[in-house]
Order: structure tokens, then C-alpha cells, then sequence
């Protein structure tokens, strides 16, 4: 038996990793993502350092994430672990594997470059304008899950900030689901600012898929039904983590400033990253 959620679902775990609901029975693999057997040893490999790090993670609404064809996933953002992390619910849902979105640069890194090729991600090149999201419409209409950072970088406020419109275009282009997803307790493990903690440190995770967003009107009304989404998945998400594993002293630097934390402000996060661009301007 396991615990008790917030809705009364009980929630069991498996593979000695990963908390779902109690009955949830994992789809035999998907047979497109299973081609890709070099990031299927990438998704191993992953599995065995959560394991040793004793990382677990709890999964909610793996009901939202398509058995089959192609969705849009977008992702809040606070720390580098999150592309693992976001990739799970995905997994348990017949081993399916997400690609996601990363800077053309990226591709330009030879070693870098082998990797994210051999994963089947997808670059992209802000300079191409429209051009950008091409090849991300192109995988998501041969039915890949295709994943999106909506905020562009990681947030050190640990709040939702704000979100570029790239998830609903590339979506309504496509013609497929906008899932939004949101992850609690990565920034514990590894974020921007702070000292990593990626020995065994036994950090839960909370990851929640929630049912899609429409992306029916302009496109800055569905931007912001996906953002109102996430930050109402968010606070129930916070609160979960709180009551199973807290309570936390005030002051943590991982906290939001709102909940009592360290973390700057969005306001003042929004500055350190205006001045970050400056510099890199400069450079």
C-alpha cells in the first residue's frame, strides 16, 4: 500500500522508483520510440542514477499523457535535471520517449551535437523566425511527444515566469495536444546559483501532466490559459510536497520568496537575467 493523496487516491510505487496511481497498469512499449535504442540506454542509464541518488519520484495524470501519435509537452522550469524528470510520465506510458526543443547552437558542440542527433531532439534557430519551429511541427506530425520549456530558461524565483507563445504555435500547427506539465523538488538536486546535490541525497520529486490546453483563440489567450494552467497545477503540486515532506525551515534558498524561501523574487530574477544578456552581449 502506499499514500494517500490529496484526492484520496492511494498511490503505489514501481520499479522502486517511480509513485502512480494504485491500479495504473503500465501499456506494453510503444513500438515507434522503441526504434530509438540508443536513447533507450540514455532512459537506463537515467534510471540507475535516480536509483543510486535514491531520488523518487511521484507521477500524477499519467492519464493525460497519449498512448499514441503526437503531443505537445510543456514544462515549467527550475532545474537541469528537469529533462529527465519530465520524461517519465511519458516512459510509463509504454516507454515512449519525449524529444525536446534545444538552441541550434546546442547541435554546434561536436560532442553535444552526437548525443542530441542520436536522440532524435530537435534543434532550433531562433534567427529563422517562423522557419524556427519547423522541424518541431514536422516530429510532432510523425507522431513524436515533443517537449518545450514555455519560460525559455530556468527560473530562479522558482515561480512560473512569464511564457513565450513557441508551445501554442508549434501545437496548432501540428495539430496535436498541448499537455502541460509541472515539477516540484528538481531545484533541490540541481539548479542555477546554488550548490548541486547529485550524490545520495534521497530529494523526492512531484511530477503532475495535466489534461490539454485548448489553443482556440489568439494566441496570447491560449498562452495564458496554458500559464494560468500550470500555476494552478503548481500550487497543489507545493502543497503536496509540504505536507509529505515537510515542514521546511524558512529561509530555504530552493523556496519560492513567496512561500517563506530565499529564492529571489520574479522581479528580481527578471534582473538577474537582464543583466546575464547584457553580458553575453557585451562578450
Amino acid at each position: 500500500m502506499g499514500w494517500e493523496g490529496r484526492t484520496g487516491s492511494l498511490m503505489r510505487t514501481i520499479d522502486g522508483l517511480f509513485e502512480v496511481a494504485d491500479g495504473y497498469t503500465a501499456p506494453r512499449p510503444h513500438s515507434g520510440d522503441m526504434q530509438n535504442r540508443f536513447y533507450q540506454r540514455i532512459v537506463r542509464a537515467a534510471k540507475r542514477y535516480f536509483r543510486f541518488a535514491g531520488t523518487k519520484a511521484t507521477v500524477h495524470g499519467l492519464e493525460h499523457v497519449p498512448l499514441d501519435g503526437g503531443a505537445m509537452l510543456a514544462i515549467n522550469h527550475t532545474g537541469y535535471l528537469d529533462f529527465m524528470l519530465a520524461g517519465i510520465g511519458p516512459y510509463l506510458r509504454g516507454e515512449r520517449l519525449v524529444r525536446f526543443m534545444a538552441k541550434k547552437e546546442a547541435f554546434g558542440i561536436p560532442v553535444l551535437r552526437w548525443l542530441l542527433r542520436n536522440m532524435g531532439h530537435v534543434p532550433v534557430d531562433r534567427s529563422a523566425g517562423a522557419g524556427a519551429i519547423d522541424a518541431a511541427v514536422a516530429a510532432l506530425r510523425e507522431g513524436a511527444i515533443v517537449g518545450i520549456f514555455p519560460e525559455g530558461t530556468i527560473s530562479r524565483s522558482f515561480e512560473i515566469a512569464d511564457f513565450k507563445t513557441g508551445a501554442v504555435r508549434i501545437a496548432r500547427q501540428a495539430g496535436v495536444p498541448l499537455v502541460p506539465c509541472v515539477i516540484w523538488g528538481s531545484q533541490r538536486l540541481w539548479t542555477k546559483d546554488q550548490p548541486k546535490r547529485l550524490g545520495r541525497s534521497g530529494i523526492p520529486v512531484i511530477i503532475r501532466y495535466g489534461e490539454p490546453v485548448s489553443v482556440d483563440g489568439t494566441v496570447e489567450e491560449a498562452t495564458g490559459r496554458l500559464k494560468a494552467a500550470m500555476e494552478a497545477m503548481l500550487e497543489t503540486t507545493r502543497a503536496e510536497y509540504e505536507t509529505r515532506f515537510g515542514p521546511f525551515e524558512p529561509g530555504e534558498p530552493w523556496m519560492p520568496a513567496s512561500l517563506g524561501g530565499s529564492a529571489p523574487t520574479l522581479e528580481e530574477a527578471a534582473e538577474i537575467r537582464r543583466k546575464e544578456r547584457e553580458a553575453k552581449k557585451g562578450k
